[in-house]
């Protein structure tokens, strides 16, 4: 895939990071949120489809608050997220206004989009606001959930909602140019194109010491998994540069491309893949990974070498080679005490309608 194909991309997730929206005193920063809509406004012009994924609400009630630092304790994250949304919506739905532009607020979990009749029912109402020419303005809905606060971030959020519209293109602006080689160091340099996402290129990634976001560069890799094995291009940009959008989307070479796997995953094998949090863990010898990997079988129960964790059938587990690295995902016929003490007749254990090779 190359820069020049992303000029035809017409349904773009946009992730703004906290460190673009909130200035030194963590308040919203309004002349940096007013240049980055009048971006996003400038792709709707163009007759593009634009879903904003925003951070910054901890961040912004933060300052309300009084706290340097972000607060550890979960009441206090949650009164900053309940008292910054607010503020942060608010100044959306005027710089968006100031466009012509409307705007609707959407509050999402990661339970939501786990849950399938609530999944389809997210992506119905998105795309229904698209057809009406509203701008979603999605956030994790802090002020309630505790799991999203504690391990989630946007990053995430970003690349599920782009697996679940789907979306042509994904966009992640942040503080840095990209994900930069080298960091820190004399020689560091702008990775321009990634194809593969390996463990050297992990080891590249760090988080972040900011103190009011979470995740950093890792979680944006993390994110670039997702996307890339639903067949989506994601580019991490700087949120700083006034057009990174327009310069993305006119194929220059902008921040960091991850370029997508060219087989794309289908619905229901993305919402298994992605979606879940897995309970437990089947770890198979190599032969089954080969035939799993290659063949595309149902995983049976000779290739087997032992179950971790506690899970029911029907439920998502992961599956690992006997190193420990997870090569696939999939829905489990049998609970986890049944294949720990091999109870169960010589059939699927996961079909492989059911399995997806990650």
């Amino acid at each position: 895939m190359s820069r020049e194909s992303l000029k035809d991309a017409n349904r773009i997730v946009v992730k703004l990071g906290t460190g673009v929206l909130t200035d030194s005193r963590k308040q919203p920063d309004l002349a940096q949120m007013k240049q980055l809509v009048a971006q996003m406004a400038a792709l709707r012009k163009a007759g593009k489809q634009v879903v904003v994924v925003t951070s910054g609400a901890v961040g912004a009630g933060m300052g309300v608050l009084g706290h340097e630092k972000r607060p550890t304790e979960l009441a206090e994250l949650q009164a900053c997220a309940a008292v910054g949304q607010s503020r942060l919506m608010a100044t959306y739905e005027k710089l968006f206004g100031e466009f012509k532009l409307a705007v609707a607020q959407v509050l999402l979990t990661h339970d939501d989009l786990q849950h399938h009749d609530r999944h389809l029912n997210a992506r119905n109402t998105l795309v229904t606001l698209l057809h009406r020419g509203v701008v979603p303005i999605i956030n994790e809905n802090d002020a309630i959930s505790f799991t999203e606060l504690k391990f989630g971030d946007n990053d995430k959020l970003s690349a599920l909602l782009s697996c679940l519209l789907p979306a042509d293109l994904l966009v992640i602006l942040t503080t840095v140019d990209g994900v930069i080689e080298n960091f820190g160091k004399p020689d560091a340099r702008v990775i321009n194109v990634i194809e593969k996402i390996d463990s050297a290129l992990e080891k590249e990634a760090t988080g972040t010491t900011s103190e009011t976001a979470v995740g950093g560069m890792s979680s944006k890799i993390e994110a670039a998994k997702i996307v890339v094995r639903s067949g989506i291009p994601l580019v991490i940009a700087p949120g700083r540069n006034k057009n990174a959008l327009a310069e993305i989307l006119a194929g220059q070479d902008t921040g960091t491309l991850f370029v997508p796997r060219p087989t794309k995953l289908k619905g229901r094998k993305k919402w298994i893949a992605f979606f879940h949090s897995p309970h437990g863990t089947i770890y198979v010898d190599d032969g089954c990974k080969n035939a799993l990997r290659e063949k595309g079988t149902s995983l049976l129960p000779p290739g087997i070498s032992k179950v971790e964790g506690h899970f029911s059938a029907g439920e998502v587990v992961r599956v690992c080679d006997l190193n420990g690295t997870e090569f696939a995902r999939g829905i489990s016929f049998f609970h986890s005490d049944a294949l720990k003490t091999h109870d169960l007749p010589r059939t699927e254990v996961i079909h492989r309608d059911n399995l997806v090779i990650l």
